[in-house]
């Protein structure tokens, strides 16, 4: 009994400390700049249509960094059970109507997590002189979102959308096993698709 609260003190520990190099890293990346397109990871789009506040302050916060540097953008996310559309296409008209020429936008409406929608849009930009490109998603999920880009051989920098700061511990707690998962299949190669 007494080695089981061990290891189950030992895991919580663990785990706080993952959480802990979560918010360390989302508070020191450096400035975005210098980039040469903009890939945006999706967030839900609400069954009316309308998008949810997390996935606008994301479209936003991409608009402010494609006035910086007109480049191609990447918009990520594929259609869920209750939405009405794939994100990536709700994403798509959103910049439109914000300004963004329709063909600067690359749509990738197949992926479902982190992980395909950094490699759908890798894929997406092979061949179009894109050497380093802009992650905005919300700041929590940044940074594996950087990790995975450079994953798959991309220059990543990043911008992190604001979070409404009631949700910080939901979305921190989950990102933290998110961290772990990420861990678990790059260097124990265990198939957690």
């Amino acid at each position: 009994m007494t080695l089981v609260l061990i290891c189950v003190l030992v895991g919580i520990i663990a785990y706080l400390g993952v959480v802990g190099m979560l918010v360390w890293k989302v508070n020191t990346l450096p400035p975005a700049e210098n980039y040469d397109a903009i890939v945006v990871l999706g967030a839900q789009v609400k069954p009316d249509g309308s998008l949810s506040l997390q996935l606008t302050w994301r479209l936003d916060a991409a608009y402010e960094a494609w006035q910086k540097e007109n480049c191609l953008i990447v918009v990520c996310g594929a259609q869920g059970a209750n939405e009405p559309e794939p994100e990536a296409h709700a994403m798509r008209d959103y910049l439109v109507a914000k300004g963004v020429p329709e063909e600067s936008i690359l749509m990738d409406d197949a992926s479902y997590n982190t992980r395909q929608n950094i490699r759908h849009a890798a894929e997406l930009l092979k061949g179009r002189q894109a050497q380093r490109v802009l992650i905005v998603t919300s700041d929590y999920h940044l940074p594996r979102a950087m990790a995975l880009a450079e994953d798959e051989g991309l220059d990543a920098t990043g911008v992190g959308a604001r979070t409404l700061p009631q949700y910080w511990l939901k979305n921190y707690g989950r990102e933290g096993l998110s961290w772990i998962k990420y861990w678990m299949q790059k260097y124990l190669h265990l198939p957690l698709e």
